[in-house]
């Protein structure tokens, strides 16, 4: 368990840096209990007010939060998201993110693990953050952002005039958001300018190669299983069909695994997701859905950054 705790003292005083007197919510289940204690045991030693909630199985799935739970949201300095990641919590989860950022900062740990603790949290925050810097550098601003891989994703677009996030674990002001495990960095494609094919190995949890189809920002076709019952839930709301993010792993230690916390970290993938796009571009949704996109090759103008998997930058 000290690995545990070590990891849980970094989440809470180098990436959140509670301070006394804040408060924090913490959020989890019951499958979380352990991550929850050491979590809470570090806020309580920053001399914070601690408050967790326990999301029973009898009342999930959750997608929308009760009118007290509301309430905290609001009148916390931080929060903690724990639960599992369940697809049908994905419009919760995005009440969580714009409400937690809105009036304090949010920490989203969807489907963290003991494991995923001690191997992605307890590391170099700062060499995370060097790498970070470096791929932003180079791709912000690039009018032809190229991405493809063996088995047949090959898509361009522009990335010219949005903003960059680095998800380097730094959550510590006011209206901040980010993961735990960290290590990515991400914005919104322009969205007219996203056209072609995109082939991934895992979408939102779900294990299995599938395909989707861009026209201008918008999916217009698609194959396998799982983007076939993410479409079937975005139902007739168009908002759920839009490019909204697009994302390059940077952390060193994680994998390409069937929880998409960690795998949208790994290094030599990129992720791309429709809906919700943070404001990092034009579309607004309460759904969010990451694809992941593994062995790429990424080019940025005439540099290119990723080849078949392996970063060419350090």
């Amino acid at each position: 368990m000290d690995r545990l705790y070590n990891a849980a003292k970094r989440a809470i005083t180098q990436s959140l840096r509670l301070k006394r007197r804040e408060k924090l919510l913490l959020v989890t289940d019951r499958q979380k209990m352990k991550i929850a204690e050491a979590l809470a045991f570090w806020a309580k030693k920053s001399g914070s007010e601690v408050t967790t909630y326990l999301m029973t199985e009898t009342l999930r799935p959750i997608n929308a939060p009760t009118s007290l739970f509301t309430d905290m949201i609001r009148k916390v300095d931080a929060t903690i998201y724990m639960l599992d990641s369940r697809i049908e919590e994905k419009p919760f989860r995005g009440f969580m993110v714009e409400n937690g950022g809105r009036y304090g900062r949010i920490c989203m740990m969807p489907g963290i693990t003991i494991d995923m603790m001690e191997r992605l949290v307890n590391i170099d925050f700062k060499r995370l953050d060097r790498l970070s810097k470096k791929v932003i550098r180079i791709v912000k601003d690039c009018p032809e952002v190229s991405v493809t891989n063996a088995l047949g994703t090959d898509i361009t677009f522009s990335v010219k005039g949005r903003k960059w996030e680095n998800d380097n674990g730094d959550i510590s002001k006011k209206h901040m958001h980010g993961n735990l495990p960290a290590g990515e960095c991400y914005t919104c494609p322009v969205e007219y300018t996203f056209t072609g094919r995109v082939v991934f190995s895992l979408i939102d949890d779900k294990i299995g190669r599938g395909e989707m189809i861009f026209e201008k920002g918008t999916l217009v076709d698609f194959k396998g299983h799982g983007i076939k019952e993410i479409v079937k839930g975005i139902g007739k709301d168009p908002s759920g069909l839009i490019i909204g993010e697009f994302g390059i792993g940077t952390n060193r230690g994680a994998k390409i695994c069937k929880n998409m916390l960690e795998a949208e970290k790994a290094f030599g993938t990129v992720h791309f997701a429709i809906g919700d796009s943070y404001g990092l571009g034009k579309n607004k949704s309460k759904f969010h859905f990451d694809a992941l996109v593994g062995r790429v090759t990424l080019t940025a103008g005439k540099k290119t950054i990723i080849r078949n998997g392996k970063f060419l930058i350090r």
